[in-house]
């Protein structure tokens, strides 16, 4: 495939963001709220799952970083998972109930990763066939 080096790139990039993103709102999510001026949840296992599961994501993507064939299908999770949040935090930015235009940020930040993600999966689709 072509353009392989630059897609490792990607893939470790989105690894380190969420990574850092989910252990920040983990470890920190008072001080990121505070910061911000934004109410906290009055329980913290909100803030926790979601932060669990964007650290988990990260380390999903290193995954296919360090090997881009065998992980095609977690890319595909990837590009759902992208989707999904994309979608949620802009109808909820849409809607006027997002906490802070840091969770729009944080969309479209994620909207680059999934049309960088959909290019990849495209790519991959066409060298296959360039193959067979």
């Amino acid at each position: 495939m072509r353009h392989r080096g630059f897609y490792r790139e990607v893939f470790i990039v989105a690894a380190w963001y969420d990574m850092i993103l989910g252990l920040a709102f983990f470890l920190v999510y008072r001080g990121i709220y505070s910061l911000f001026s934004i109410q906290p949840p009055d329980n913290p296992s909100y803030v926790h799952l979601a932060a669990a599961f964007v650290f988990v994501q990260g380390i999903a993507y290193y995954f296919i970083y360090r090997n881009l064939e065998r992980n095609i299908d977690i890319v595909k999770i990837g590009v759902i998972y992208k989707a999904v949040y994309t979608g949620v935090a802009f109808y909820h930015w849409a809607a006027g109930t997002l906490p802070h235009p840091m969770f729009a940020l944080f969309g479209l930040l994620d909207l680059v990763f999934l049309l960088l993600f959909i290019l990849y999966l495209r790519g991959v689709g066409i060298a296959a066939r360039e193959k067979g």
